[in-house]
């Protein structure tokens, strides 16, 4: 299915809601490019890390961001991310990074220059691409507002935290159910503080991914996307993407 115009669909959500896997889908589906804002804070927060960068001085923080050799990949097949020219995807997927990112990612300077470079994405995606799925915390209301498709994805804490240790599990990462608590419950309480996730804003449409499977959380993304009354419409004309993974965060 093929946007016919440029279109940007915004996800946000909490923790394990799935919003990164079905954005993924969702972008492929549409041929569209795809980014995942949170990947960009957790890179900062690995460069912090690699830099002996106090996490909790704003200023340090603040201008590491600046600094920082980052580059992320929107082809949602291959959604790679790279500082200094070497991949860290898996790097920033660590508990140890999980502990810690909310403290780079409620930093109001850090968002500031994230939520400019994260519009120039966008805009560079319209252009070239087509458009983009951008799926983060505060996408729908703060860095794409004007979106054609807003949404917000939630899930039952119990939901969740199924999805992480699974998720987790499936990387290797083999945790107690304390420290996955801690990464879903308490990160979502510490980045709520500069951004809110759990409610649909006004116009925002909200799916409740809890009782969905991974296949159906993409085909009711793809439902609110190809509505009639949507502002694109979407062409029928080539093979659909099947989804393949599992809902994640």
């Amino acid at each position: 299915m093929t946007p016919t115009g440029p279109l940007t669909i915004a996800i946000d959500g909490p923790s394990g809601s799935g919003k990164s896997s079905v954005s993924r889908a969702v972008a492929t589906e549409l041929r569209l490019r795809y980014l995942d804002t949170g990947a960009m804070f957790r890179a900062l927060t690995w460069w912090c890390v690699q830099q002996g960068v106090d996490l909790h001085d704003q200023d340090q923080v603040a201008q590491a961001a600046l600094d920082v050799p980052l580059s992320m990949g929107t082809d949602p097949q291959d959604p790679h991310v790279r500082v200094a020219e070497s991949s860290v995807d898996q790097a920033i997927r660590t508990p140890d990074i999980s502990a810690v990112v909310s403290a780079v990612a409620t930093n109001p300077r850090v968002r500031t220059h994230l939520a400019d470079e994260q519009r120039r994405i966008i805009a560079e995606s319209r252009h070239s691409s087509g458009g983009i799925v951008v799926e983060g915390r505060d996408i729908t209301t703060v860095i794409a507002p004007d979106a054609e498709h807003r949404i917000l994805l939630s899930a039952s804490e119990d939901a969740r935290l199924q999805r992480r240790s699974a998720e987790l599990a499936d990387r290797g990462q083999i945790q107690d159910s304390q420290d996955v608590r801690d990464q879903v419950v308490r990160r979502d309480r510490d980045d709520s503080t500069v951004s809110a996730f759990f409610t649909p804003a006004e116009g925002v449409h909200g799916i409740d991914t809890s009782s969905l499977t991974f296949a159906e959380s993409v085909a009711a993304v793809l439902d609110v996307v190809r509505q009639p009354s949507a502002a694109h419409t979407v062409a029928t004309d080539h093979t659909s993407h099947p989804p393949t993974s599992t809902p994640g965060a």
